[in-house]
C-alpha cells in the first residue's frame, strides 16, 4: 500500500518546481509556463476571495455558539484565557519582530516591480457575496444570538454549512495549495526576487520558531505563579504531547498524548477532561505568533513599515478569529486571511507567501498549541479549587 504523501512535503516540491520553472525560463526567455502558472494562481486566489467570507461563517458563528452552550462560567474561564493568551503572544510577537526584523529584512528589498511580460492570460473573477467585515459581524450576532436562545434549527443549519465549507477547504483548498504556490515563486524566481525573498522568510521563519517555544515557557510561567507547580518539571511533562503534535500536525489528533501528559501534572481528572478538547480547538497562540510575525516580515520586504497602531486591531480581532478558527490542516491562516486583506491590505501574492510560511512552520505551531493547553489546565485547575 502506498504511503500517502503529507501536504508539507507536497508544498517544499511545488515551491522547489517553482523555483526551476523560474530560472529555466528566465534563463531561455520562455516565459509561458510561468505566465500559465501566474493564470492559475490568479484565478484561485480570486477563489479564495469568494470563500473567505463563508470559511468566517461557517466556522466562527458555531464556534462562538458552541462556546455560550458550554459549562457556564468555567467555559467562559477557559475561553477568556485562550483569547488573553493569543492576544499577549500577538503583542510579544509585534514588539520582538519590530526589534529584529527590521535589523534582518531590508525594506522594500523586493519592492522593485519586473518590466517582464509575466501577466495572466486571462481571469475569471469570483466577486464575494459580501465583504469580510460583514462576513465577521454576520458570524457574531449569529453565534450569540443562538447562544442566547439555545435553538437548535439554525444551529443545526449552520452545522451542515460548516461541513460543505470545510469539505471545500480539505478538498479543493489544500491539495491546489501546492501549485498556487509554485506558481508565485515561479514568478518571484523569474523576476529576480527569490533569493531575496527566501533569505528574509528564513529569519522570520528561524524568530517564529524561537518565539514559539519561549511563549511556552512564558505561559508554565504564568501557571507556576498561579498554582506554584514547578514550571520545568510541568512542560518537561507535557513534552510527549508536544512531540506528537510535531509529527501529527494537529491538535485534535494528539487530544489523547496531550491528556496523559497533563495527568502527570496532577491535575483534576474533570478539569483535564473538559479544558484540554477545548483547548485543542480554541487555544491557537502558536499560530498567533506565526501570523503575526509573517505578516510583519511581508510587509517589511514590500516597503510598508508595520507600526502597533497598524497591528494591534489586526491582533486583537486576530485572537477573536484564532479561538473561533477551524481544527483543520492550515485553518488559522484560513481563517486569518479575510483579516489580512482587509486589515493590512494583502494582495493574493502576499496572502500565498503566508499560506506557505504558515504551513511550512506548522509542526510547530501546533506543538507549541496542545503546551500551551496543559498550562491553561493548570491554571483552570488552580482557579477551580479556590473556588470550591
Amino acid at each position: 500500500m502506498a504511503r500517502k504523501v503529507g501536504l508539507l512535503p507536497k508544498l517544499i516540491a511545488g515551491i522547489v518546481l517553482g523555483i526551476i520553472i523560474g530560472l529555466i525560463s528566465k534563463s531561455t526567455e520562455f516565459y509561458f509556463i510561468v505566465r500559465l502558472l501566474t493564470t492559475f494562481t490568479s484565478i484561485f486566489g480570486n477563489f479564495l476571495k469568494f470563500i473567505i467570507p463563508f470559511i468566517i461563517i461557517g466556522f466562527v458563528a458555531p464556534g462562538i455558539a458552541d462556546l455560550g452552550k458550554g459549562a457556564g462560567k468555567l467555559l467562559g474561564l477557559t475561553a477568556g484565557i485562550a483569547y488573553i493568551s493569543a492576544i499577549t503572544a500577538g503583542i510579544i510577537a509585534f514588539f520582538i519582530g519590530s526589534t529584529i526584523l527590521p535589523n534582518v529584512i531590508k525594506a522594500g528589498e523586493v519592492a522593485e516591480k519586473s518590466t517582464l511580460n509575466l501577466e495572466y492570460f486571462f481571469t475569471i473573477e469570483m466577486p464575494p457575496m459580501m465583504e469580510v467585515m460583514t462576513a465577521l459581524i454576520t458570524a457574531f450576532i449569529l453565534g450569540l444570538g443562538m447562544a442566547a436562545i439555545k435553538g437548535n434549527t439554525l444551529f443545526g443549519a449552520l452545522r451542515d454549512f460548516q461541513s460543505i465549507v470545510e469539505g471545500v477547504v480539505r478538498r479543493v483548498l489544500i491539495p491546489l495549495i501546492p501549485i498556487h504556490i509554485s506558481g508565485i515563486f515561479a514568478r518571484l524566481t523569474t523576476t529576480g526576487e527569490i533569493f531575496k525573498t527566501i533569505k528574509a522568510f528564513s529569519s522570520v521563519f528561524a524568530l517564529i520558531i524561537i518565539l514559539q517555544i519561549s511563549y511556552i515557557i512564558i505561559q508554565y510561567l504564568v501557571a507556576w505563579m498561579v498554582s506554584g507547580k514547578n514550571p520545568f518539571k510541568a512542560i518537561k511533562n507535557m513534552l510527549p504531547a508536544y512531540f506528537t503534535a510535531l509529527g501529527t500536525q494537529s491538535s485534535a489528533a494528539t487530544i489523547p498524548v496531550t491528556i496523559q501528559s497533563a495527568r502527570k501534572n496532577k491535575i483534576t481528572e474533570d478539569i483535564i477532561d473538559f479544558v484540554i478538547p477545548l483547548g485543542a480547538t480554541i487555544h491557537l497562540a502558536g499560530d498567533t505568533i506565526t501570523l503575526v510575525l509573517a505578516s510583519m516580515g511581508v510587509m517589511i520586504i514590500s516597503g510598508t513599515i508595520p507600526t502597533f497602531a497598524m497591528m494591534l486591531p489586526f491582533i486583537l480581532m486576530l485572537g477573536v478569529t484564532m479561538v473561533a478558527a477551524p481544527g483543520i490542516p492550515g485553518g488559522g491562516v484560513y481563517a486569518a486571511l479575510g483579516l489580512l486583506e482587509n486589515m493590512l491590505m494583502f494582495s493574493t501574492g502576499q496572502q500565498g507567501l503566508m499560506i506557505a510560511l504558515h504551513f511550512a512552520q506548522d509542526s510547530f505551531g501546533t506543538a507549541t498549541n496542545v503546551t500551551g493547553d496543559g498550562a491553561i489546565a493548570i491554571m483552570i485547575d488552580e482557579i477551580s479549587k479556590r473556588k470550591k
